[in-house]
């Protein structure tokens, strides 16, 4: 699974599809982690993954989510492998695996699939959408307190500027967010369509969907904490691993596959500091393991063809050593 494309049938992957979610890049997923033992799926969605998983033969799953509407989604579909002692499900955040009640489980995998499932997005009532008249809610589960339409109202300029820079890759993140504070205090924001407004007022009347996805895809990061908590999340997932287990993840966002990628090669370096050093002032040491994919694993055309939110995923792979 070194960079290369994955080359999965149609038939393949859309069987693992469903009504609530229809999952990326099954096919490599199975591949690397389709001889577990015992697997942590710490964004478990629709099941989808989990399900192809049990049926490649993994032993068990315990998947994790902190919505509970993907929990009751896959809890229904994965029964069958529940009542035979396969599938077990929790509620919570894979960012803090370590409050989980996992004892002293260690996994031979684990599985993140981050983002948003297509349910999430579909779903017009959790606001995760540009469409028309959409709350801006954004919030993945209830452990989330602060909406969308909160953190509109309620962060200071220096904030949002960060957020609409880091987040979403707008150079003109400071025009954006002095045009929120402005709009704020005449009508505070409730609705996609007053973000949509700010976003049109800051950066002219051609902005279209592509500009409205970066934007409101950077709200939804800031209020769901999603690379601080994943940037928490890495080493403490590194360290669940058994001997020879391997982490998996599918990143949608830029900023998310760079922590992975910069994390799966900082695992994987010996010490480098000069030998005349007394004591390694690098963190390094004995590598932790081994980077199993040079590059990230996309999906094929035929696969973002069926799934088009498919397009946008970057897959890599890590081993912690024997």
């Amino acid at each position: 699974m070194r960079g290369r494309t994955a080359d999965v049938s149609h038939q393949t992957e859309a069987t693992w599809d469903s009504t609530y979610h229809a999952p990326a890049l099954v096919g490599p997923v199975v591949e690397l982690l389709g001889g577990s033992e015992l697997v942590l799926d710490g964004t478990l969605g629709g099941g989808g993954h989990t399900a192809a998983l049990l049926d490649a033969g993994v032993g068990r799953v315990i998947g994790v989510d902190r919505d509970p509407d993907a929990l009751a989604a896959a809890t229904a579909r994965l029964s069958e492998a529940a009542s035979a002692g396969r599938f077990s499900a929790l509620h919570g955040n894979y960012a803090a695996v370590d409050e989980l009640p996992l004892d002293d489980l260690h996994f031979t995998g684990i599985l993140l699939d981050l983002g948003i499932s297509s349910h999430q997005i579909d779903d017009a009532t959790r606001g995760f959408s540009f469409r028309d008249g959409a709350p801006l809610d954004m919030r993945m589960g209830q452990d989330t307190s602060r909406s969308a339409a909160d953190l509109l109202n309620e962060a200071d300029e220096g904030e949002l500027m960060t957020i609409f820079r880091e987040y979403g890759d707008e150079p003109h993140a400071g025009r954006l967010a002095r045009e929120i504070v402005r709009r704020r205090a005449n009508r505070p924001f409730a609705i996609s369509d007053d973000f949509v407004g700010a976003i049109r007022g800051a950066l002219g009347p051609r902005t279209g969907a592509s500009d409205f996805a970066r934007l409101f895809q950077a709200v939804r990061i800031a209020v769901n904490d999603e690379l601080a908590g994943l940037e928490r999340a890495l080493p403490a997932l590194r360290d669940r691993l058994a001997p020879g287990g391997v982490l998996a993840i599918i990143a949608y966002h830029s900023g998310e596959d760079r922590l992975v990628k910069h994390a799966f090669r900082r695992w994987s370096e010996d010490c480098v500091c000069p030998p005349r050093l007394p004591v390694c002032a690098c963190g390094g040491g004995h590598a932790l393991g081994t980077v199993l994919t040079r590059r990230a694993v996309v999906a094929s055309p035929d696969e973002v063809a069926r799934n088009p939110r498919a397009r946008s995923a970057r897959l890599r792979a890590w081993r912690r050593a024997e």
